[in-house]
């Protein structure tokens, strides 16, 4: 899975972080640190933490079906 986050649209709310810990981090009050290429294992957090994204500055990519 791969993930890409707007930079430009986040608005640093956070929900990502709260939702994802071990993907997503805030740098600060507004920086985003983001693992792009997260684990499989994180899969449903990470689709909880785009969802949740009241900008919805969360793109998450599933290489899987690439991968075979």
């Amino acid at each position: 899975m791969r993930l890409v986050v707007d930079l430009n649209r986040c608005q640093g709310y956070a929900q990502c972080a709260f939702l994802a810990p071990d993907v997503f981090a805030m740098h600060g009050e507004e920086g985003l640190l983001y693992d792009p290429q997260a684990e499989a294992a994180q899969r449903e957090r990470v689709a909880q933490a785009a969802a949740a994204c009241p900008v919805q500055a969360i793109l998450v990519e599933d290489l899987e079906a690439s991968d075979a």
